[in-house]
């Protein structure tokens, strides 16, 4: 980059890409920075596949942001060519009794999520379990279980998805450095405003540097934002073997929330095939065990592989076997209150860190960078990003 560049965004996964290329489509002079190459699997945004969904029951701040999101693949997918949503509806499900279980640190998130379909108008049904299993055979629903299904929602390919913003990003002048830890982010110096980014190769300075770094950012930043504020999790995805693809084709299986029990990790979420796997993809989210990132363990042990067929697969997922046919892990960085965070750095004033997290970012991602870059060019971002300040209630 010839000149000094207006912001530095330093980590380029999710959020981070979506920012990088809303900056650089408004003409903002941008450099990204990796310490891998994105679209990797070391972080949080891959698996193949991601749930999106309108009527988002973590609560009506996150509603403009998914709505927007929807709007941006779209505009993505006709300037790359690339294949971003799929359509497939959604299921939420209830078991009877758990209605009122919690979800991304909300209880009653079942119907909460009804709730805000009909504040935003969203579109929407409530299905008893005679009418779910006709429609979506896969489901083994008993009577007395709920069901709120939601035709907009869908799956995202999240490896298509960053590597599509990146491409944008490029086209309109933005400067990606890949494959360059950060080692500090520090004050100008000089008595010069703005910040510093130091990395292995060098020195950047920008009047604006944020800080996207998902699992990395709570040692990075520290303070207000260490534990127990966030948490880095591990978290498995499992994809088992089917003796009945036909259930699980995107034509007649929509991705799904299911919640099965009083407790929040008593949940299971999942897809329909086609993500290029021979098996569907169902996992849970663990929230017990913290993690580092630099050291978190990959593998994945058969007793889990065990345990989430017989807690959450056996006797709700028909045609499915306990045979894995694929698995990876991805982290969470999880705030206590399952919020996101958009704040200034505690330390130095040019710097703004993000963490989309918590479980639910991805869907939201697209919108978010969008809304962080309005606010960081001055203008007023379409949806408010108070909620997401480190003091917020």
């Amino acid at each position: 980059m010839d000149t000094q560049p207006d912001v530095i965004v330093v980590g380029l996964g999710a959020i981070g890409s979506a920012l990088t290329c809303a900056l650089a489509q408004r003409g903002a002079k941008v450099l990204g920075i990796d310490r891998f190459h994105p679209p990797h699997d070391r972080g949080s945004s891959h698996g193949l596949t991601r749930i999106t969904r309108l009527a988002v029951g973590e609560g009506a701040a996150y509603v403009p942001l998914a709505q927007r999101s929807h709007e941006r693949w779209r505009e993505l997918e006709a300037l790359t060519g690339r294949v971003l949503y799929r359509r497939t509806g959604m299921l939420l499900l209830a078991s009877s009794g758990a209605a009122r279980t919690g979800m991304h640190g909300q209880a009653g998130f079942f119907d909460r999520t009804a709730a805000l379909a009909r504040q935003f108008s969203i579109a929407h049904e409530r299905l008893d379990a005679r009418a779910v299993r006709e429609r979506f055979p896969a489901f083994e629903m008993v009577e007395g279980d709920s069901a709120y299904f939601e035709p907009e929602a869908g799956l995202l390919r999240p490896e298509a998805c960053i590597a599509a913003q990146l491409e944008v990003a490029d086209r309109h002048g933005a400067v990606l450095r890949l494959g360059e830890p950060m080692l500090a982010v520090e004050a100008a110096g000089d008595g010069r405003a703005g910040a510093s980014v130091r990395t292995q190769q060098g020195t950047y300075r920008a009047a604006r540097v944020v800080l996207c770094t998902g699992a990395w950012l709570p040692g990075q930043v520290g303070g207000p934002l260490a534990a127990p504020r966030l948490r880095v999790l591990r978290q498995v995805l499992h994809w088992f073997e089917t003796e009945q693809p036909g259930w699980y084709d995107p034509a007649h299986c929509p991705v799904f929330i299911w919640l099965h029990g009083p407790r929040e990790e008593d949940a299971m979420y999942g897809f329909p095939m086609g993500d290029g796997q021979p098996g569907v993809k169902v996992a849970t989210e663990q929230t017990a065990r913290d993690t580092d990132p630099d050291a978190v363990d990959r593998g994945i042990a058969p007793a889990e592989v065990q345990a989430m067929f017989e807690e959450h697969v056996r006797g709700r997922l028909r045609g499915l076997r306990p045979h894995s046919v694929h698995g990876t892990t991805c982290l969470y960085t999880m705030a206590a209150d399952g919020r996101f965070v958009v704040d200034r750095h505690p330390r130095l004033d040019a710097v703004t860190v993000v963490s989309p997290c918590s479980g639910h970012g991805f869907k939201h991602s697209a919108g978010l960078g969008e809304a962080i870059a309005q606010q960081l060019l001055g203008e007023t971002p379409f949806a408010s990003l108070a909620p997401f300040a480190i003091g917020a209630a």
